[in-house]
């Protein structure tokens, strides 16, 4: 290669190790996901061993699946979009380098703790002070690529998608070093500096917005380059997204209080939380709804092409949980839901439906771009998946829903006597079915995921390196 390309290519080697390790982590999260629902199905599947128990595996599924997997896509996306939108390179390659390595290390150390029962207790944030501090290593170094890339690039301005990217960013440093804040007593134990309704709060302040800013903000930077690029047609309202932008950093970060109702925060925290909750619907529905428009002219193209099937279908399911997330805050309705079945139907919703079908369509649009390739090895395949990713996701999100409203209505009905109508096992019998749905839905995912792996493979593997640099020369004054 040239010393003329190398001085105006994009740095893709990163962004192509990111891609990759999404696939491969996004088989291994959703694979165990499908082993601990079948728990709930056969508990004889822990195989009576403490490390292979549902609540050692739970922390672990959930962190690959959002850590992991999301994570990797957020970062493979975002140095991608950076560097295509700005028309420059990653502003240091070995920061970028680290980046990627770091990120793959926690995760291989939440691989080997979690199992064996190190753990700070909170949810999403279960890994104990070393891998924490790690994390935060990693994160700043990440910050720096992203927005050191912006400030040297080439464009006067900043596109909508890299101001999600960003805000992403900021926040989930800011909820991870606030969260984490620890005093340790060992290697691989420690306590939180907060204690009580205090530590419940600033953990839920956290956890919902691990949902807000991880898994909502950075997925809406991914959805405002790759559904434009995917339909050939320009965002449906520039200033709608503008709007979305502030409107969602601004209520999203007050929401967490509603995982909390019926519980010793005060109420007037209960209700503000409630209250925010309820409002985040109209910049949620803004964003949804400026995705979709943005197919107008276009929608004939859903019928050929499964990629944009996927982004499409991705905003449906997101319109479908930032709906159902703020009905769930209510406290009437909330008393329903509350430890329910049906709280992980929703987050599955959001999960399943919207997070990994936005970075599987991402993927499937950026994969054969950085790898220089014109398509993937097989758009049958593709379309093969999409379809058993959609009835994967219907499959469970229904069973959950149908399993939480049976049981908040059975733990709350009460004979005249004032009594309990049934037993919690009663409950659980009836739940049954329910989770052998749920576990058919989950496999049909994962087995969509394998797919993926096998024509991410194929595709890969029939790349040439000289075509990776083809694909990487930055065009003088052509936006992106």
């Amino acid at each position: 290669m040239s010393t003329a390309i190398s001085q105006t290519a994009y740095n893709y080697k990163v962004v192509r190790q990111f891609a990759v390790m999404t696939v491969i982590w996004g088989v291994i999260g959703m694979g165990l996901g499908v082993f601990i629902a079948s728990q709930l199905v056969w508990p004889e599947l822990n195989f009576g061993l403490e490390w292979t128990s549902f609540g050692r595996l739970r922390p672990l599924h959930t962190n690959a699946v959002i850590f992991a997997f999301g994570g990797c896509a957020l970062m493979a996306t975002s140095f991608y979009v950076v560097q295509r939108t700005s028309q420059v390179r990653l502003i240091s390659d070995s920061l970028a380098a680290f980046v990627f390595w770091g990120w793959q290390a926690v995760i291989v150390l939440a691989v080997i703790t979690l199992p064996l029962g190190y753990t700070s207790t909170k949810e999403y944030a279960e890994l104990e002070w070393p891998i924490d501090i790690l994390l935060g290593i990693v994160w700043v170094a990440y910050a720096v690529v992203f927005f050191g890339t912006i400030v040297k690039r080439k464009t006067k301005h900043i596109y909508v998608g890299n101001w999600f990217f960003g805000a992403f960013i900021l926040v989930t440093a800011l909820l991870h070093i606030v969260n984490s804040a620890a005093v340790p007593v060992s290697l691989f134990k420690s306590y939180s500096a907060y204690s009580g309704a205090t530590d419940a709060m600033i953990q839920w302040w956290y956890g919902h917005n691990a949902v807000g800013f991880f898994l909502t903000t950075g997925f809406l930077g991914m959805m405002y380059y790759f559904v434009p690029k995917q339909a050939e047609r320009p965002i449906y309202s520039y200033r709608l997204s503008i709007v979305h932008f502030w409107a969602l950093i601004t209520l999203y970060i007050w929401a967490g209080p509603h995982h909390l109702h019926y519980t010793a925060l005060p109420d007037w925290a209960q209700s503000l939380g409630m209250a925010m909750s309820i409002i985040l619907l109209a910049p949620s529905w803004g964003g949804m709804i400026n995705g979709m428009m943005s197919l107008s002219g276009a929608w004939h193209k859903l019928r050929t092409d499964p990629i944009l099937r996927f982004l499409v279908v991705s905003l449906a399911f997101y319109g479908m949980s930032t709906f159902e997330g703020p009905m769930m805050a209510i406290k009437t309705v909330n008393a329903l839901s509350h430890y329910t079945d049906w709280t992980i139907g929703h987050v599955h919703a959001g999960a399943l439906g919207w997070v990994a079908m936005i970075s599987i369509g991402a993927l499937y649009h950026m994969l054969p771009k950085v790898y220089g390739r014109e398509q993937m090895h097989s758009i049958a395949l593709i379309n093969v998946h999409f379809w058993l990713a959609t009835i994967g996701t219907v499959l469970y999100i229904a069973s959950m829903w149908v399993n939480g409203i049976t049981q908040g209505l059975m733990w709350r009905a009460v004979n005249e006597d004032g009594t309990l109508t049934y037993s919690f096992v009663e409950a659980l019998e009836a739940s049954h079915p329910g989770y052998v749905v749920r576990m058919i839905g989950g496999a049909f995912f994962a087995t969509g995921m394998l797919f993926m792996a096998y024509n991410t493979f194929r595709t890969v593997r029939a790349a040439k390196p000289a075509e990776y640099d083809a694909a990487a020369q930055i065009p003088v004054g052509v936006a992106h």
